[in-house]
């Protein structure tokens, strides 16, 4: 299995998976802002965490690439329709355990269920499927991760 060519399919997947959220958002069918929710792990300054969160984002599109590539390399095949199952597991592990769960926890700037009236501005917590930033963000979520996992084994497959 070519590791350029998943890096590069985690690439433009990652694009096109930002590129769809953020569309989503402007259309009013999500508010879920990724690189937001990224960034404002490290600072409260709006635009810096755009910018930290599109970086961390853009890398994490490249570490998935290469779990998926090896995995593809453990069973020995690649092709899009299997990427984009990984794509739809990944969307569905990121939009349950990760978000749901595990990003609440770690997130200083989030509040929780138990969350009362802070002093401090908080985000809100994007609670199961992440339902609380609109009912068409799983919807969303899991097509753009669909997507980003059928490019990433497309790459794959044609660079065998």
């Amino acid at each position: 299995m070519n590791v350029w060519a998943a890096l590069a399919g985690g690439f433009v997947g990652t694009v096109l998976l930002t590129t769809a959220m953020r569309m989503a958002n402007e259309l009013k069918l999500t508010r879920t802002d990724l690189p937001f929710l990224l960034g404002t792990i490290f600072t409260d300054d709006r635009s810096l965490a755009k910018a930290i969160g599109y970086l961390i984002h853009f890398v994490n599109g490249l570490v998935f690439a290469l779990l998926y590539v090896a995995v593809f390399a453990a069973i020995g095949y690649a092709s899009w329709w299997l990427g984009a199952l990984f794509g739809l597991l990944h969307g569905l592990f990121a939009a349950t355990a990760i978000v749901t769960v595990l990003l609440p926890l770690v997130h200083p700037r989030m509040g929780t269920p138990y969350t009362s009236a802070p002093k401090a501005a908080q985000l809100e917590t994007p609670g199961f499927l992440m339902l609380n930033y609109g009912l068409s963000t799983p919807v969303v979520m899991l097509i753009a991760h669909v997507a980003y996992g059928a490019i990433i084994g497309a790459f794959v497959q044609l660079a065998a």
